[in-house]
């Protein structure tokens, strides 16, 4: 499997954890000498699951030269199975789901950094599979196994909810994603994926299925990402290290960046397992910002069970940032500062990296 090295040398900081880590996210700063990481981890031998927030310090030697410090901790009544952050008047708000069906909104405290539940309720019949909170406010869009797309919403110290859609487990979502206060992007088994518009009922303005994948439509989308200036398209990772586009404008075909194969077109293949997180690279995109024209994908950044952290671009070869003995679960772009990103390795370890 080959790939192209970084252009320049990485700066790699591997944290050992002392519990396992499903999720971590960037906390955005309280304050400019603020490194905050949220992460959501389990316990193996007690099995128990909490939302803690750690603190990012450099101790300038060599040996150690960053350390992450716990400074708070919300203990979650089941394992965590999707995060999701947003700022709410200046203020950190997390949307935690779990494997019982419950989400819960959890705000951090800008002085103390303390962490407390401000609504939670029991919203789906099974795991929720994927959440995504609107940039700036509280409602929360979840999927989950059970075939349910729900709008969730906080009154009054509880979360209630509105269901978009019942697949009465005939279908099962993985991921979703807002595109603005109004709209938002699900996708699921078969390598589907759904827009909908809440100011439009009767379901889906647009739908995209997986059929163009030979003999893989049986794959399932894990995630999506929607660029806040592009919003007509939307990204998708999932099955067989397959990363696709998908622009609303043109719907025949997706753009492959990764994986599958369509017609006699084959797309570099940098991901061979699951991929599990994609996000656009606001870093890559402001190093060829002059290059990129507006019909152009944006780079990609990505996450795998074979341990790969990449960035794919369309029509070029991808860039391998790290490559671990061990699935990286999960990752996120620093959105103050996009050079850094944070993942979370399988081996109970986080690993920080910082672009030159």
């Amino acid at each position: 499997m080959a790939m192209n090295g970084t252009p320049h040398p990485l700066l790699v900081h591997r944290l050992p954890q002392p519990n396992y880590i499903d999720f971590v996210r960037w906390v955005p700063p309280l304050s400019a000498l603020d490194r905050l990481v949220a992460a959501a981890v389990f316990d193996s031998s007690s099995s128990t699951s909490a939302l803690q927030i750690l603190s990012l310090t450099q101790t300038q030697t060599q040996t150690h030269p960053a350390d992450l410090t716990l400074q708070s901790s919300w203990p979650s009544p089941s394992r965590i199975t999707a995060l999701s952050l947003s700022l709410l008047r200046h203020k950190p708000l997390l949307a935690a789901a779990t494997a019982d069906g419950s989400i819960h909104l959890i705000a951090a405290d800008p002085v103390d950094l303390g962490v407390d539940s401000v609504g939670s309720g029991a919203i789906h019949a099974g795991p929720v599979s994927g959440i995504d909170l609107v940039e700036g406010g509280s409602e929360i869009v979840s999927v989950g196994d059970d075939g349910r797309v729900n709008l969730v919403s906080l009154s009054e110290s509880r979360l209630s909810h509105r269901r978009v859609f019942d697949g009465n487990g005939l279908v099962g979502f993985a991921a979703a994603k807002w595109a603005s206060p109004a709209e938002f992007a699900t996708g699921g088994l078969g390598f589907g994926v759904q827009c909908v518009d809440n100011r439009k009922p009767g379901g889906p303005v647009s739908q995209f299925r997986g059929n163009w994948a030979r003999g893989t439509s049986s794959g399932i989308v894990h995630s999506i990402d929607i660029h806040p200036s592009r919003k007509h398209t939307v990204i998708a990772g999932g099955s067989s290290g397959t990363v696709f586009a998908w622009d609303l404008r043109w719907q025949q075909q997706p753009i492959i960046l990764s994986g599958v194969a369509t017609g006699e077109a084959q797309a570099h293949s940098p991901l061979e397992s699951e991929v599990w997180e994609v996000r656009y690279d606001n870093y890559m995109h402001s190093l060829n910002i002059g290059n990129i024209s507006s019909s152009r994908i944006l780079p990609v950044m990505t996450c795998s069970e074979d341990g790969i952290l990449a960035v794919v671009e369309q029509d070029e070869e991808p860039i391998e940032l790290l490559a671990e003995p061990c699935a990286i679960n999960s990752f996120d772009i620093d959105g103050q500062n996009p050079s850094d990103v944070i993942c979370s390795l399988e081996w109970e370890s986080i690993a920080i990296l910082s672009r030159p």
